[in-house]
């Protein structure tokens, strides 16, 4: 068996001096079938190593309860198989742009618990979660005829903390669990980042963009000695919805790479191929310099502005990379894998059922709760979705104006059954008063926990309470709909004929394929929700833009006759006469 070690000023293959050209590729973010192809990609740009994290609450939905921990080792294998190299990042703080960070929401939302430092109730899940992971990774390492080389720990930890001793947690907890695999920490360039992130006996690596030359300067700081990398080579960005779409120029970014490769470091494109937050799992951030500010909630594709672009083809980007990865092989490049089968023809979905959402909450929906203030979606059980909040305007009482204190993060609100207005955290009062008695419903929307930043882990819903005037309503009901309960299928949802105007609710419908294969989802009309299609989730849609339409891989689409769910949480943008059709287009 091979032996991969960390040298005095680089890595080592079994005593000889190696160059880790890795590239980012999540698992989660792109169908099984289509992980061969995608690997293909990455060797074919000149890359030996792949890099991929582990979402915890992707796996992991509750307390103990884990949910195909194993995609992880069949992901390895398929690593394994196109001949590559494997950097593990087993959190258990992600970021990534992922819902919460890819911490769980039952375990952010637990009372008294404190999330990335060494507090033994975060530790105690800690323990239990990875010893369910570790038996993924640690017979898939290098030492044992697996392509597993490095693993993290944690990630990118002195932008938020400082509790080194938590971190000497973690790394013993690893080795314990049999991590044999050079162990590694990332952060950013910067003196407090480094402080804060790294671990004595651990391998350092540095984050950016751009300036490599400083960053590793900064890093040698620090590290005098050992080699040096980066492990997030920024070669694009993401985007937010409501926001500018990331584009950076391909010349700039293999600028950047050239620089890197020149000081004699080892690299990590992030991402090499970016993918899609299927499953409405996309994350949000804070603006500001202190990520403090207002939500900015990401967008389904996570395209990246990668090399290998969402739908896994090459880009501009990539063909000026392999230019620069190729120089001083000793062979050829492999050529790029055969492209994946691509939609025949344009196809339209016929919707032919609707159910309005208080019909999808009552049949799809957990149980409702009473209480004096408005529970969080944690305390509901709820991680992606709504929650449907009901209180009572006592009366008689003169018009007042109705503010919901500590609204996360979007809220659609009902009068007397009627429309009157949309809220959000920045907007969180009705513009029209209102007078009681009256029955207020707040339809609230979850938009991406945090991923990243000092407002990590925080709580959904109604986290303050509902104001009439300065008066808090007291007696609220509350039920929520999580979109794990698609999972099961829509049988129970009592769906009827369609609307006659735009409305929310659940949408049921067909389409027809001929020539199945890679796809792109327009929705015209749609405001807000989320798409199935044969029950695989594409992710949110919203009319905000700057992502138009919703990636749908070969591999989900049959011949023929194929089933599809939409579910508008809001009333299209001007439709008169009904949702309009989604149609299917090639990519």
């Amino acid at each position: 068996m091979s032996e991969f070690t960390v040298g005095e000023s680089g890595f080592l293959l079994d005593g000889r001096p190696v160059r880790l050209l890795s590239g980012a590729l999540h698992y989660f973010r792109v169908h099984e079938a289509q992980w061969g192809h995608r690997l293909a990609m990455l060797r074919a740009m000149g890359l030996n190593c792949v890099e991929t994290y582990v979402p915890w609450n992707l796996h992991q939905p509750r307390p103990g309860v884990c949910r195909d921990v194993g995609a992880v080792g069949r992901f390895l294998d398929a690593v394994r198989e196109a001949g590559l190299w494997a950097i593990v990042r087993p959190g258990p703080y992600s970021c990534a742009e992922w819902e919460n960070g890819g911490l769980p929401a039952w375990l952010t939302g637990e009372p008294g618990t404190r999330v990335r430092t060494r507090d033994e109730r975060f530790l105690c899940h800690v323990r239990d979660w990875w010893g369910r992971l570790l038996p993924e990774i640690v017979p898939r390492q290098l030492d044992r005829g697996g392509p597993v080389i490095m693993v993290q720990v944690e990630n990118e930890y002195g932008s938020y903390g400082s509790d080194t001793r938590y971190l000497e947690e973690l790394a013993g907890l690893l080795r314990a669990g049999g991590v044999t695999a050079a162990l590694f920490t990332s952060d950013g360039p910067e003196d407090h980042m480094l402080t804060g992130g790294s671990l004595p006996g651990v391998l350092a690596t540095v984050n950016f963009g751009s300036h490599a030359r400083e960053a590793f300067d900064a890093l040698r700081r620090h590290r005098p000695r050992g080699p040096l990398m980066c492990t997030e080579f920024w070669c694009g960005w993401f985007d937010h919805w409501a926001g500018e779409h990331a584009v950076r120029d391909p010349e700039d970014a293999a600028g950047a790479l050239r620089e890197i490769l020149e000081c004699g470091a080892s690299v990590n494109l992030y991402m090499a191929h970016g993918g899609t937050a299927f499953g409405g799992w996309a994350g949000a951030n804070r603006g500001g310099d202190l990520h403090d500010g207002p939500l900015e909630p990401d967008v389904t594709s996570y395209d990246y502005d990668a090399p290998v672009d969402e739908y896994g083809r090459p880009t501009e980007k990539f063909w000026r990379f392999r230019e620069l990865l190729s120089a001083g092989r000793a062979g050829p490049l492999p050529g790029l894998p055969p492209r994946p089968d691509v939609l025949g023809a344009p196809a339209e979905a016929a919707l032919r059922g609707w159910a309005p959402l208080p019909a999808v909450l009552e049949a799809l929906g957990g149980p409702e709760t009473v209480t004096a203030v408005p529970p969080t979606f944690e305390e509901l059980g709820v991680t992606r979705g709504l929650v449907r909040y009901e209180v009572g305007v006592p009366g008689p009482r003169r018009p007042y104006q109705l503010t919901v204190r500590g609204l996360r993060d979007l809220a659609v609100v009902y009068v007397d059954g009627e429309r009157a207005g949309v809220l959000t955290e920045e907007e969180p009062r009705l513009r029209e008063p209102v007078a009681g008695p009256a029955r207020v419903e707040l339809w609230v929307e979850n938009l991406g926990r945090v991923n990243y930043g000092p407002r990590l882990g925080e709580a959904k819903g109604v986290t303050g309470g509902v104001l009439h005037e300065r008066q808090y309503l007291h007696g609220v009901r509350a039920r929520g709909l999580d979109l794990d309960a698609f999972a099961g299928g829509v049988g129970a949802v009592p769906f009827g004929a369609l609307p006659r105007a735009g409305a929310p609710g659940l949408y049921r419908g067909t389409v027809t394929v001929r020539g199945a294969g890679d796809a792109r989802l327009e929705l015209p009309g749609g405001t807000r929700g989320f798409v199935w299609i044969n029950g695989f989730g594409l992710g949110r849609y919203w009319s905000a833009g700057p992502q138009r339409s919703l990636y749908v891989p070969g591999p989900v689409l049959r011949e023929g006759e194929n089933e599809v769910w939409l579910l508008e949480l809001d009333a299209p943008d001007g439709a008169a006469t009904g949702l309009p059709a989604p149609r299917l287009r090639p990519v």
